[in-house]
């Protein structure tokens, strides 16, 4: 009965972020963060950023994976399956509205100006959320390193996002072989 209770709490919490989140996924974590991390202390910025992490390894929509493995780590498939339906009833709802009136919304000045303005707030917000989520990341200064070889593979050398995500799990399997102690390696 608790779970049942926390699934559709969980639907309700995505469909209620699900209007004002401008920006993808990214986003949404960020807003799952504040709440559930800094607020209400349910769950640890570490398995969000392991949730979020696996999220985006996999096929599909980033959100759509990550609101899923929450749900799930909160009130079990239920509660995975209600957070994917909350989170995307208002952008289904949204664009079946857009698309109606497209014709009428799609040269508009204003709109087009107020888009501007949500773009122009959604980095910070995200950028809020990385500076959080930074120290379960990166718990060894090699982590730092590891994530500058990727940036730069990925921007200059334009390897997939697919080999970097089975490099990273390649290093850290080879960083915890070699280490000594019990910190976590990346």
């Amino acid at each position: 009965m608790k779970n049942l209770k926390k699934a559709f709490s969980l639907y309700w919490y995505f469909f209620r972020i699900g209007w004002f989140t401008f920006g993808g996924g990214w986003s949404i974590v960020a807003q799952m963060q504040k709440d559930y991390v800094e607020a209400r202390h349910e769950i640890e910025g570490q398995e969000l950023l392991d949730i979020v992490s696996v999220g985006r390894s996999l096929p599909g929509t980033m959100i759509g994976n990550v609101a899923y493995l929450f749900g799930y780590h909160m009130a079990g498939v239920l509660g995975g399956i209600l957070s994917v339906l909350g989170i995307i009833t208002p952008p289904l709802i949204i664009l079946s509205v857009l698309t109606v009136f497209y014709n009428n919304v799609k040269d508009n000045v204003l709109i087009a100006k107020a888009l501007v303005g949500v773009r122009a707030v959604v980095a910070p917000v995200i950028l809020s959320a990385v500076l959080k989520l930074h120290k379960g990341a990166f718990p060894q200064k090699l982590c730092f390193v590891l994530c500058g070889v990727s940036c730069l593979l990925s921007l200059f050398f334009h390897i997939s996002c697919v080999l970097l995500v089975v490099l990273g799990i390649l290093s850290g399997l080879l960083m915890n072989h070699h280490q000594k102690g019990g910190k976590t390696p990346c």
